[in-house]
């Protein structure tokens, strides 16, 4: 089973473009998803220079509260300003118990009246969180909830797909709600360092991103230039757990409070920036990689 999953990940990495969306939460199907069927490849437009303007929020769903509402409102700020293509949910969209249906009044609480924003109004491609499991996970997947908001888009796992890279991809991005490496709360999900960390390096991710732990952070790898990224800030913060040695060389940036993070992706650069409550920029990352280079 195993097997068959890493050959299947090598195979859809190096047909991808841009980003790769997976919910690592829900491993053993997500595995059997990809070992026997093609994953739901979706297509972005970029922008006429070639670029790509990304936002990332997780962890956000609590009704307007705990500042999700004015983290909301800054996020607009900033998405105009960067003029973003689309946003990125790393789940636990919904609190405490994700939707109980697909009629569930949380949904428009917690999502479309807390996003309003004219630059929020993009295509949102979210992943599923462990709390949005405690509820109807399907109700998040049903095409019935993109019909009321056309900005919402939920599945267990899928691949979008840019023009940016053509079949080799230039930047691979992985997604998912719980961490790999984090020195919050939650620390690093053990399951994912065994199980999945070795494909991500096998395979030349460049970021992987996720939520669970209610923070931003930056941490490097000492054995792979895989960055490791959590963007968990949406709503309900400052939980403490910090848990890492200071003098740690592959610790970059943490931050405890609510906040959100933008990726501005070229084919020669990537750009990644952490941004707290009131749009103060708190941490930068870059990175570049030759025209020519291939993987």
């Amino acid at each position: 089973m195993m097997h068959m999953a890493t050959n299947k990940i090598n195979t859809i990495n190096y047909q991808i473009s841009i980003l790769v969306v997976i919910n690592i939460l829900v491993f053993e199907i997500f595995f059997m998803h990809i070992a026997y069927a093609v994953l739901e490849r979706f297509e972005h437009p970029i922008k006429a220079d070639g670029s790509l303007s990304v936002l990332v929020i997780g962890d956000w769903g609590r009704k307007g509260q705990y500042n999700q509402s004015k983290l909301a409102y800054q996020m607009g700020i900033t998405a105009e300003k960067i003029d973003v293509d689309f946003v990125i949910s790393t789940g636990d969209n919904f609190y405490p118990s994700g939707l109980t249906n697909v009629y569930d009044p949380a949904f428009d609480q917690s999502f479309t009246n807390v996003y309003t924003a004219p630059s929020l109004q993009k295509q949102w491609y979210s992943v599923l969180g462990n709390h949005d499991y405690r509820g109807d996970a399907l109700a998040q997947l049903s095409p019935i909830l993109k019909h009321k908001d056309s900005k919402w888009l939920c599945l267990k796992s899928f691949i979008l797909n840019t023009a940016l890279g053509e079949s080799r991809a230039k930047w691979k991005i992985v997604v998912g709600h719980h961490t790999i490496k984090s020195v919050g709360i939650h620390g690093d999900t053990q399951e994912l360092v065994q199980k999945v960390l070795p494909i991500l390096q096998a395979n030349d991710v460049d970021l992987y991103i996720n939520g669970h732990d209610h923070c931003l952070e930056h941490i490097s790898s000492s054995d792979s230039s895989i960055q490791f990224l959590t963007s968990g800030g949406g709503s309900k913060a400052w939980r403490g757990g910090y848990n890492w040695m200071p003098n740690s060389e592959e610790m970059k940036f943490y931050y405890d409070g609510q906040g959100f993070m933008t990726l501005q992706i070229t084919q020669t650069d990537i750009d990644i920036r952490f941004y707290d409550i009131s749009g103060k920029i708190l941490h930068k990352w870059s990175a570049s990689k030759s025209l020519l280079s291939t993987f």
